[in-house]
């Protein structure tokens, strides 16, 4: 494990046969790496109970309405969903009436 990856607030680290999927912040990633900045991490504020169904499906829909690319990130408690930067104001506004709330002043 790459130990750039495990700094900062948010990091996620995904391992399968094929590859190392590393999600952290862009700033700390070494410039010879393959990845992608500028994306902005929107944080469905669980915990949810596994038996609650459809909670992504609810906040991913209004997005994938309007064509608003997404990578999506779970954990026990909660979901992520990354967003492009220029696609936030979009997304936040397509989240918004579909009835999904803000919070304020809220990291991942």
């Amino acid at each position: 494990m790459p130990e750039w990856a495990l700094r900062g607030l948010f990091f996620s680290v995904t391992s399968t046969g094929e590859e190392l999927s590393i999600v952290c912040a862009g700033a700390q990633v070494p410039a010879e790496i393959v990845h992608e900045n500028g994306w902005a991490c929107l944080k469905l504020h669980g915990p949810f109970p596994f038996s609650e169904t459809g909670i992504l499906a609810s906040f991913v829909r209004p997005l994938s309405e309007r064509a608003i690319p997404i990578f999506a990130v779970s954990t026990f408690d909660t979901d992520y969903v990354l967003v492009k930067e220029e696609w936030v104001e979009k997304a936040v506004q397509a989240l918004r009436e579909a009835g999904h709330e803000e919070a304020q002043g809220q990291n991942p």
